[in-house]
């Protein structure tokens, strides 16, 4: 089957390696307020982070430029990170070995930022990875994460694919391969164990192991 794809391209975080703890967000959230003396609680800091919201008027609210705002708040965040990964935080998932069977072009597109994309793939000594894209720190990058399709659609022009499949554990990856008009697979992993979909991904799997054996199975895949 892996001959209908020219290439496969996943989500990083609960497909790679595990969720980011939102607490290591919130943290660097509050913080990143602080750094411009603007009086936010912490309340308020963890809704931006759990609805993945870009506080521009937050900002504004404060007399602080959103832009350096953003800028500030992404490097934070992704430091932040980098020194949880380092002290154990995000270990790799121990099936994303199986994709060392797949002969085809592979990438990685998150909304996570880009520079924490490529520090927890060079620190994981992750598969060969031939395209990668994280958000930009600016607020056109933020404003491009899925399930907008414009990273997806920088990975498939990096590999000179049109038949690609997307992996990842959420609607909002549905979403945007649908968008870039590509299938996807839903990783159906632990934390998203009862997630209920409104799009509907080409395949579902539990784990990578069961998806790379569905690609190269010469079966005929069920699809939900």
């Amino acid at each position: 089957m892996i001959d209908e794809y020219d290439a496969v391209i996943f989500d990083n975080d609960g497909v790679l390696v595990e969720p980011t703890d939102t607490d290591v967000i919130v943290d660097a959230v509050v913080e990143s307020f602080a750094a411009f003396d603007a009086d936010v609680d912490r309340s308020t800091a963890k809704q931006t982070v759990d609805d993945g919201a870009v506080p521009v008027d937050i900002a504004r609210d404060h007399g602080v430029d959103p832009e350096a705002f953003w800028h500030y708040r992404e490097l934070s965040a992704s430091l932040a990170q980098q020194t949880h990964v380092r002290n154990g935080g995000k270990p790799v998932y121990k099936d994303v070995a199986a994709l060392d069977r797949l002969d085809v072009p592979l990438g990685v597109v998150s909304n996570n930022q880009h520079a924490t994309i490529e520090f927890l793939l060079a620190h994981h000594d992750l598969p060969r990875f031939e395209t990668v894209y994280g958000r930009n720190p600016t607020l056109v990058g933020a404003a491009n994460r899925k399930p907008e399709p414009e990273y997806l659609d920088q990975a498939l022009t990096d590999l000179g694919a049109d038949r690609a499949l997307y992996v990842g554990d959420s609607e909002t990856d549905i979403v945007a391969a649908d968008r870039a008009g590509i299938d996807s697979a839903f990783l159906r992993r632990d934390h998203v164990s009862d997630c209920d979909l409104s799009a509907t991904p080409t395949f579902e799997v539990a784990t990578l192991r069961e998806l790379v054996e569905l690609l190269t199975s010469t079966e005929q895949p069920h699809k939900p």
